[in-house]
């Protein structure tokens, strides 16, 4: 098979998106589990840009990679500069990294408008720094810069750019569609021409999406000839992001016939996506192809039925080639089959009737507002209510709250909550930041002496909708509850007039779905 090494670019495009900002630790957290996931370069980032990215620089030295070089990033010398006296170019030579990629201008507009120097300076600037870089030892990568624009504006010009990076030694020309602009065909196009004028070096392809074509530009560069692919986990990266390599990957693996990572590193791809995406604090992004929650998430009835015949009627790949997984999801609009789906997925029975009673229930509680594709716990004890197997973890006597506004300004919120556990009578009063928090600490405190476990569950996101707008402060509000624990995370439902109430039936089933699941009664 042939060979498309994958170029990852997170710890510094990524980081250049909004939003994102990654100490050390996390950039050395990433940069180990890339090397895990069988990438053959990780760029680190750009060592003259300030201190971090030098320790950076200076502690992954330590670190003994199975697969992966490390990366430094820089520009070509700058001009009217000698190249032994450059800054840059010192700082990515006393990174002392295996490879060094180097970006230089092939857009005539750049380099007359931004440089402001002259087009054979900037060559000489090209040739010289690639030579200087290459006599130290090190690989070079040569990213040129606007490329394809270069190229659509004036490719003799472009085409020179490379010639020169080339001749002085570059390993690989790494065109760059930098504004993201292009559209596949011309991708495709460009990156043939240039493999044919360089068919003894290493052609490689960085897409940006401005519009929304990195990926596909990308696929295109490789059936050109590309055999470099530059990207970042979840497409981080600048304004609308960089080539996405959680799609792309894939695609050049399953689909057209290469080797990149290797399978069996395949199947760790979605945890790797999850993964970056905590580390970056961003929830993530569920329609993702390939790895995203709703890759492989079903909800009509009749795609189920024909997923439960042959998963290839409504599944390009299965889902654990790269370790994801098919949801059937439960809503209004669901058959039978949904339902069945889900119980054989949890090994509990094959009962027709069984399915048809629950799928009768659900449809008349998303009658009321309840929804339960975010809200799987609420199901699973759905499912337990409806076969007879559910057990009460606690009885409910009475909770009460209280808001109340001091003179000062200063707000006082407290619940008192009466349950029975184990017959025994648990009369307890919390306060918090507000009803809901209060409730939860009044529930805590009630059932963590029978449940110590309790302790190891942290409630992480909150969302209240309103139902039926129309009632105004009437209408009822869905309150969905995501919950975490050191294994799991999972999500909870309730509905009422009531916000509290609705809060507290979801508060109610996240515990119980917590409690029901360290019993090992939950699958």
């Amino acid at each position: 098979m042939k060979m498309v090494k994958i170029y990852d670019t997170t710890l510094r495009d990524g980081m250049q998106a909004e939003g994102v900002s990654f100490s050390v630790e996390d950039k050395l957290l990433i940069a180990r589990k890339l090397d895990e996931f069988g990438v053959h370069y990780i760029e680190g980032g750009y060592p003259q840009s300030n201190p971090k990215e030098e320790e950076f620089f200076a502690r992954v030295k330590e670190i003994p990679f199975a697969n992966a070089k490390i990366v430094a990033f820089g520009s070509t010398r700058r001009a009217n500069t000698k190249v032994e006296e450059d800054a840059c170019i010192a700082a990515l030579l006393a990174s002392d990294t295996p490879t060094i990629t180097m970006v230089g201008k092939t857009w005539d507009m750049h380099v007359t408008e931004v440089l402001r120097c002259k087009l054979e300076e900037n060559l000489k600037m090209c040739d010289e720094s690639v030579a200087y870089v290459k006599k130290q030892g090190r690989e070079v990568i040569f990213d040129a810069e606007h490329f394809f624009d270069g190229y659509k504006n004036n490719p003799d010009y472009a085409m020179k750019v490379l010639q020169a990076a080339a001749d002085s030694g570059a390993d690989v020309l790494a065109l760059c569609e930098t504004n993201g602009g292009c559209l596949p065909h011309e991708v495709y196009e460009i990156t043939e021409a240039v493999c044919k004028a360089f068919p003894t070096v290493e052609i490689g392809i960085h897409c940006h999406n401005d519009t929304d074509c990195a990926v596909a530009s990308s696929l295109a560069s490789v059936r050109g000839g590309a055999t470099h692919v530059q990207g970042t986990i979840n497409g981080l990266g600048e304004r609308t992001g960089n080539a996405n390599l959680c799609t792309i990957i894939p695609n050049i693996s399953l689909k057209m016939g290469y080797e990149t990572v290797g399978e069996d590193k395949l199947e760790s791809l979605t945890e790797l996506s999850r993964f970056v995406f905590e580390i970056a604090n961003l929830a993530p992004a569920t329609h993702m192809p390939y790895v995203g929650e709703s890759a492989f998430a079903h909800k009509a009835g009749l795609h189920i039925d024909a997923i439960r015949k042959n998963e290839k009627t409504y599944e390009h790949v299965h889902p654990s080639l790269i370790g994801n997984e098919r949801r059937f999801l439960i809503s209004e609009l669901s058959g039978a089959s949904n339902v069945m789906g889900k119980l054989e997925n949890r090994k509990l029975t094959s009962d027709k009737e069984l399915a048809r009673k629950i799928l009768k229930r659900v449809q008349q509680l998303e009658s009321e507002g309840y929804q339960f594709e975010t809200a799987e716990a609420s199901f699973d004890l759905l499912i337990k209510k409806e076969m007879g197997t559910y057990q009460k973890s606690f009885d409910l006597i009475r909770y009460h709250t209280t808001v109340e506004r001091t003179p000062e300004g200063q707000i006082v919120t407290e619940a008192t909550v009466k349950l029975r556990v184990d017959g025994k009578i648990e009369h307890v009063v919390s306060e918090g930041d507000g009803p809901v928090n209060a409730l939860d600490g009044a529930l805590r405190k009630a059932l963590e002496p029978a449940y110590p476990n309790l302790k190891d569950m942290n409630l992480i996101d909150y969302k209240v909708r309103v139902v039926n707008a129309r009632e105004g402060t009437a209408a009822k509000v869905r309150v969905v509850i995501e919950s975490r624990d050191a294994e799991d995370m999972w999500g909870t439902v309730g509905v009422s007039e009531n916000i509290v109430e609705a809060s507290w039936h979801a508060l109610v089933d996240s515990i119980e779905y917590k409690l029901l699941k360290e019993a090992n009664k939950v699958p």
